[in-house]
């Protein structure tokens, strides 16, 4: 298998969230993301073991990107409630920059076999992560409630974001996502804050 690093690499990755977010997950053949990548059917072969594969890497990558930014611009910052502020902000920004990844998050990755659903999982705990460590730096400081269980908070801040991406794509990205953040910002800190 090859690297999975270079042009091509990233040509299919990049062809998989269009083609995935155009046809649906179950019928987004090897071959249509082969063709919107501009590559020959074996080369998919190549970097990824078969189309579960190509879900996974994608949603590493991409999630992968996502953390490693949020990681960036919360060390900048340093109050909890404001690095609560801007990783819902940087949660709207990203998927509302780029609809087709939104889908396929959002959507498809739902909808996948439960290997997937297990790998996805394993992915997605680096974000949780960075979630808890928010929500644990704000009650050690003594912003937030010392009373609060972190993994519910958790559960509250990624589920709301989650729900309010995915209603937004229900809508067909028909308003702004990024103007959702500040008032589920403020829901949060009413329900946290000391």
């Amino acid at each position: 298998m090859a690297k999975r690093t270079g042009e091509k690499y990233q040509a299919i990755i990049d062809a998989a969230v269009r083609v995935i977010a155009e046809y649906g997950y179950h019928h987004a053949q090897v071959s249509k993301i082969a063709r919107e990548a501009k590559v020959a059917d074996g080369t998919i072969y190549l970097y990824f073991e078969n189309k579960d594969d190509v879900l996974i890497s994608l949603f590493n990558e991409k999630m992968g990107n996502f953390i490693r930014d949020v990681k960036t611009t919360l060390a900048n910052i340093a109050s909890p409630a404001e690095q609560l502020k801007e990783l819902i902000r940087l949660h709207f920004e990203y998927l509302e920059k780029d609809h087709q990844l939104a889908i396929v998050t959002q959507i498809e990755l739902r909808q996948s076999n439960p290997e997937v659903r297990q790998q996805i999982g394993i992915i997605l705990k680096k974000y949780l992560d960075v979630i808890d460590s928010v929500v644990q730096k704000g009650i050690e400081e003594g912003i937030f409630r010392p009373d609060i269980d972190i993994r519910t908070a958790r559960r509250m801040i990624f589920g709301t974001i989650d729900e309010t991406v995915t209603s937004w794509i229900m809508k067909d990205c028909k308003y702004s996502l990024m103007e959702q953040a500040e008032a589920i910002h403020q829901l949060f800190l009413r329900g946290i804050a000391r």
